[in-house]
């Protein structure tokens, strides 16, 4: 197949084996000489371990922990405070203290039941609203970062403004909800310790691996199996089970497999950082905005892990599309004792435009103005300075887009149809909602420059088939296909004799992680100019080989101390309308019509990018009304997926999408980032929708029918 048109729909890469069933997952895998491992975990949310009492193990069965670690106790990620294995203090409830290994599962569990660990209690921070009362605590501050306007400019202009408005905002937890729980297994050689599993980072692993093994660069192997699903969800957290699975074999001299069930998963891994939005705004007497100061606080769980890089990114977005003037923010990720918060789809952005969206709709009822109509008097414009000082250098589409919008809804007639039929009806009330968001493609600031420095190769066969040798994972967002596109179109080849294997530290090198919607953008480029160069070079029926280095695009410089500069390279934008219908006696909320309209540049597959659409799409709107997940006293209540909700086919009605053409000329043909600006406008549209319907606000997301139910009780004992 010769692809004329990149955005031409091609059979997936691994559509056979997938559907077919035949593609085999890590814990379908079986190795020589291979045992199972199991995790001791902490019973307790914070204190220290006094004693551990193992019950007889039987022969073959044995106990690894940190004292059998080569290297240094700590998961290598950004700080060192993730032990491995708890060896004094434990941080919260499921943090993993020792692991069993031996050959018969059901055995390892019975064992499990029969360790006892003597603990000494001591005080535990729960929720985030204990940690902000504790920040001026160091312990308790994992992360700030402060930025923007000076405060005694704001303060003057209050004092001048008509009214401030101050609101506060809450969003929840959410939980990835890959397919696949995670999985890894450790395979053990005289000479290397090969480690494979569901994973989004090879190198982030390998790394840790490096350190934790205290071994050289030739004795470990990182291997990706097929992954079904991340989310973010194994970025950071493979890191440490790669490490539990490769010190046992190590100890032991077996290859060890750990696979999670799943309420195993749900329990210990990490998810979606639950978030506190402080606004404070003023405004003169016709309801415009004078300034803007906003806090953000995000509960980290019990170790940093990426959470400052996340909130780095719920800060950066903070303002939304809009051009805010006299903006200030400031931010902070807080320690609780409870499981650790992570990388999830957005990083940080969902919670950020959840809580500006909101702001919006609400400041727009004071201006006596439709939401929508408030919002585009502030939208940013090609050109504008960021709240970073970078500037927004290409062209924003966001006017057409949400001029498509109002004409394929015909918003204003079913916004007076609607108004008409709820004065009709006092049980079912309808509503129409809509958000407006971006997303920056790639590392933040001169990540790519400083820290990632990535590599890629292309290899050709002596049959002139060409191989794609780079470090980055597919989970099913469709880069086997995608990349290996980009590639044959460059090279005018067949799609078929492009070829993309499962990435192997050992084959590939670092090309950067599979995150921060950077996949398609950079290595995309960097493979379409390894190809060109190829092209150049290419003889037939000779092996040959291409390396191409990552080359930083020249912007305003990023400086992560003052928080200035250009953040990202480049901008995706999108605008979603969503209408529902709201059962004002149970609640209930029915999604009855979802609009998305997005610009990514240019389209790499027009079927890929309606898949990313609609399961992010999904995922936002569920992240807005339908997926609730609490802690109690550090624990997590819910342990299966049906105790937590996600959505099923019959919660997501069809979505009508369109992508606008917007080539960004750093971008392989044209394209930008697409897989995590699709999630980020579900959540406040489907909160505007609801708004509208019951002619009242919300500080929060989720909104369950228990909370759409207090606001109207709330709401009839203001009125009455």
């Amino acid at each position: 197949m010769n692809l004329r048109d990149i955005s031409t729909a091609v059979p997936k890469k691994d559509h056979s084996g997938k559907v077919s069933g035949q593609l085999p997952y890590i814990s379908d895998v079986k190795v020589e000489n291979m045992i199972y491992g199991v995790l001791v975990r902490s019973s307790i949310a914070y204190g220290k371990i006094i004693s551990i009492q193992l019950p007889n193990l039987p022969e073959g069965y044995e106990a690894v922990g940190a004292e059998h670690i080569p290297g240094p106790n700590y998961v290598k990620i950004i700080k060192e405070d993730q032990p491995i294995f708890a060896n004094e203090w434990v941080n919260y409830i499921g943090e993993p203290i020792l692991m069993l290994v031996g050959k018969n599962l059901d055995v390892l569990y019975g064992l499990l039941n029969e360790v006892k660990v003597e603990f000494e209690e001591h005080q535990a921070i729960y929720t985030l609203d204990e940690a902000i009362k504790q920040t001026s605590s160091s312990e308790v501050v994992m992360a700030n970062y402060e930025f923007g306007e000076n405060l005694e400019n704001i303060s003057a202009i209050e004092q001048e403004a008509y009214r401030i408005i101050e609101e506060e905002y809450d969003t929840g937890y959410q939980e990835h909800v890959y397919l696949e729980p995670q999985g890894m297994l450790a395979i053990y050689k005289d000479d290397e310790i090969v480690v494979q599993g569901s994973m989004q980072c090879l190198y982030y692993i390998k790394n840790a691996l490096l350190s934790a093994l205290a071994c050289g660069d030739d004795e470990v192997r990182v291997v990706q199996s097929p992954t079904g699903g991340g989310f973010g969800g194994k970025e950071d957290y493979p890191s440490m089970m790669a490490c539990h699975v490769a010190v046992a074999a190590r100890a032991v001299k077996k290859s060890v497999m750990l696979v999670f069930d799943r309420s195993e998963d749900i329990v210990v891994t990490t998810k979606r950082h639950p978030a506190k939005l402080k606004y404070r705004t003023a405004l003169d007497q016709a309801g415009n905005i004078l300034s803007m100061c906003v806090d953000i606080f995000l509960d980290g769980g019990a170790n940093l892990g990426l959470s400052n890089v996340v909130l780095q990114r719920a800060l950066i977005n903070c303002a939304g599309v809009y051009k805010i003037p006299h903006f200030h923010a400031k931010g902070f990720c807080l320690k609780t004792n409870t499981v650790p918060n992570g990388a999830f789809r957005g990083f940080g952005a969902p919670q950020s435009f959840a809580g500006i969206e909101s702001h919006m709709g609400h400041l727009s009822k004071l201006s006596k103005l439709d939401p929508l109509e408030y919002k585009r008097k502030y939208l940013v414009k090609q050109g504008d300075p960021t709240i970073t000082k970078g500037k927004f250098r290409d062209p924003i589409l966001v006017e057409d887009m949400i001029e498509d919008l109002l004409n394929t809804t015909r918003y204003s007639k079913k916004k007076e149809e609607f108004q008409r039929l709820n004065q009709q009806n006092q049980r079912y009330k309808k509503g129409i909602g809509t958000s407006l968001f971006l997303h920056g493609c790639g590392f933040t600031g001169s990540g790519e420059r400083d820290h990632i420095k990535a590599t890629v190769k292309l290899v050709k066969s002596k049959d002139d088939k060409v191989m794609l040798k780079i470090s980055n994972s597919d989970m099913g967002q469709g880069i086997y296909t995608t990349l290996s596109k980009i590639v044959a179109k460059e090279l005018d080849l067949p799609y078929e004799k492009v070829l993309y294997p499962n990435p192997d530290t050992k084959e590939v090198p670092d090309s950067g992680p599979t995150v921060a919607s950077r996949t398609t953008m950079i290595v995309g480029k960097l493979l379409q100019r390894a190809a060109k160069k190829l092209k150049v070079q290419w003889q037939p029926g000779v092996e040959q080989e291409v390396v191409e280095n990552y080359v930083h695009r020249e912007m305003i410089p990023w400086n992560e101390l003052t928080f200035t500069g250009d953040a990202y390279p480049a901008y995706s934008w999108g605008v979603n309308f969503v209408e529902v219908e709201v059962d004002t006696l149970t609640g209930n909320v029915k999604l009855e019509k979802v609009y998305g309209n997005y610009e990514v540049g240019k389209v790499i597959d027009e079927r890929i990018m309606k898949g990313q659409i609609d399961g992010g799409l999904a995922q936002g709107l569920a992240y807005g009304y339908l997926e609730k997940m609490t802690s109690k006293q550090g624990r997590i209540q819910q342990k299966s997926i049906s105790d937590y909700g996600p959505p099923t086919s019959l919660d997501v009605v069809q979505i009508e999408s369109k992508v606008f053409d917007n080539p960004y000329a750093d971008g392989p043909y044209g394209a930008k980032g697409a897989g995590e600006l699709t999630l980020i406008g579900g959540a406040p549209a489907v909160q505007a929708a609801i708004e509208d319907a019951l002619q009242t606000s919300f500080q929060q997301i989720p909104i369950t029918p228990e909370v759409i139910i207090e606001r109207l009780w709330m709401k009839d004992g203001e009125e009455g």
